[in-house]
Parts: C-alpha cells; structure tokens; sequence
C-alpha cells in the first residue's frame, strides 16, 4: 500500500491520529501516546477509540463532514484550485482551523 497522502488529526489541539489516502483507500488511525494519555477522546462517535487503523474506500463520513459546504465550498475550490471531487484535498485546505474541536494539518510524505 502506497501512501499518496497524508495529515495529521487534532482534538482539542492535541495530535489524536493521523488519516492517510493511499493507493487502495483511506485510513485513519489514532495514535498511540494520544490513546495512552488521560481522558482520550473519540474524534467522532463514529470512530470510536481503537488501537487499529480504520480503512474505507471513500472518505470517512466524518471527515467529509468537515469540508465546507455551499458557497464556502465554491470559494474553496477557486481559490486553492481544487477540484470539488478532490475531497481528501479539501479536507486538507478547508480544516485547518475547522469549527468545533477538530482540526487537519497535512503532513509531508
């Protein structure tokens, strides 16, 4: 498996794991020491705390759920010239400093 794509994944401003975009499909995956810390939390109730990665060969309803939608969608895309379809690009660009307790920072691979 081939790693195109890469981000990290904060919650309340701590790293909580890490959502990749690969050759086969999407993986998220909460790391370690965040799952060891006091009082960890699930980024989303439908990616419930767990040692092993989650795989999925679209983008996890969650984090889709992030990207803007609308005419702040439309502006998103003009202005980072993303295709609308890119959603794992989007993801990228549009959550860094997403509403609520979760933010995306892309990572190099």
């Amino acid at each position: 498996m081939i790693v195109l794509r890469q981000a990290d994944v904060f919650a309340r401003n701590r790293l909580a794991g890490c959502i990749q975009e690969t050759d086969e499909c999407f993986c998220f995956a909460y790391n370690p020491v965040y799952l060891a810390s006091e009082n960890p939390g699930a980024v989303s109730l439908t990616l419930p705390l767990q040692t092993e990665p989650y795989t999925s060969h679209t983008l996890f309803p969650f984090f889709d759920g992030l990207i803007p939608e609308g005419w702040p969608l439309s502006i998103a895309c003009r202005n980072w010239k993303i295709d609308q379809a890119n959603r794992f690009g989007l993801l990228m660009v549009a959550c860094r400093d997403c509403i609520g307790n979760v933010s995306i920072q892309e990572v190099d691979v």
